[in-house]
């Protein structure tokens, strides 16, 4: 823990009183959740941020309309300017659609291909997703989407407890494990609160240690856990030797970006790290290419969450010097098959 957290560390147990609080006039039944007409899957996470939830809301999304289901998100659309809920609809202007609906809703929308709905209230965003289907204007297309099992997935919802849900996914890392709470570390709940979880997920390279130590706290409430692989892809041009590119990233946690561009070969000639949902500007874009210039840099990688901020003039100026490559993460849920039928006798249940 770097020393400037360590300094917090008294503010500790007055962020886990509060917590405690919070968590118990729900478990009392005193704080009533809301419920929406259909089945909510929330998925969330222990830590502020850095765990994989957006790309596994996008691989659960794909799995459930696979087997039938009709699906939308249900974001609160982080960072995003206004608080109505509304249906994530991309205009063609990256950096405003990003600012109007957050970076990870406008990614889920585009990698997904199912309706995304934000809204400060997710409750208020799952009644428009609801109100949708009433006012489609084919009727045939209605008619079919109507004998479908339509669900919601609760983005980041695991804290978000007012909220009513059918199942709890909870992402857990080897990080999560070793971490504190807030505001000393990034987790927001302890490893006890995992009892209100019905799935984990953990890296399959992590999934003995997490379940070692799930088990250690909970005990024969030990819930399902699955085990996803990831895997990145990076556009050829930047595999082509000798590139060196300059890569740049606004994310929780950047380490595990660099990580990943070194296990698919790749060494930047610099790495340049942002806040986690960052909002470009030119003035960002003219220093990421005087430091590429400076390091030798011959073109640029960053991720998807970030891409998605960069209008075609942000793009532009960095193109000049050389070629932009998204680094795609993708997840793999391992025996796919019985996991969906599990989850799907669960929401059903």
């Amino acid at each position: 823990m770097s020393a400037w957290r360590k300094c917090l560390l008294p503010l500790v147990p007055v962020y886990a009183a509060g917590l405690a609080r919070k968590n118990a006039r729900f478990d009392s039944g005193r704080a009533r959740p809301r419920k929406l007409a259909w089945p909510v899957i929330s998925v969330g996470g222990l830590s502020a941020g850095g765990a994989g939830k957006t790309p596994f809301v996008i691989l659960l999304a794909q799995l459930l309309a696979e087997h039938g289901c009709a699906v939308d998100v249900l974001s609160r659309g982080y960072g995003r300017k206004g608080s109505r809920a509304e249906r994530v609809e991309a205009t063609g202007d990256a950096a405003a659609d990003a600012e109007r609906f957050g970076d990870e809703p406008l990614l889920i929308a585009r990698r997904a291909g199912v309706p995304v709905y934000v809204g400060a209230e997710r409750y208020e965003a799952g009644l428009l997703a609801e109100q949708a289907p009433q006012k489609e204007a084919d009727s045939s297309r209605r008619e079919a989407e109507g004998s479908r099992q339509r669900l919601h997935l609760l983005d980041d919802g695991f804290q978000h407890r007012r909220l009513a849900r059918s199942v709890d996914i909870v992402l857990v890392t080897r990080r999560d494990l070793q971490d504190r709470l807030l505001p000393a570390g990034d987790l927001r709940e302890p490893l006890l609160s995992l009892r209100r979880a019905d799935i984990l997920v953990a890296r399959e390279e992590e999934g003995a240690e997490v379940e070692q130590a799930a088990r250690r706290v909970l005990g024969d409430a030990m819930p399902l856990l699955w085990r996803v692989k990831r895997s990145v892809r990076i556009p050829g041009q930047c595999n082509a030797q000798p590139s060196r590119p300059l890569a740049f990233s606004g994310l929780a946690r950047p380490a595990d970006f660099a990580e990943s561009l070194r296990a698919a070969g790749l060494q930047p000639a610099e790495t340049v790290e942002f806040r986690d949902h960052h909002r470009y500007t030119a003035e960002d874009m003219r220093s990421l290419v005087a430091r590429a210039k400076a390091a030798g840099a011959d073109s640029f990688v960053t991720t998807e969450k970030d891409a998605v901020k960069l209008n075609a003039p942000m793009s532009a100026v960095l193109e000049a010097v050389g070629p932009l490559a998204i680094a795609t993460l993708s997840l793999e849920l391992i025996d796919a098959e019985a996991a969906m039928l599990a989850l799907l006798q669960r929401v059903l249940r």
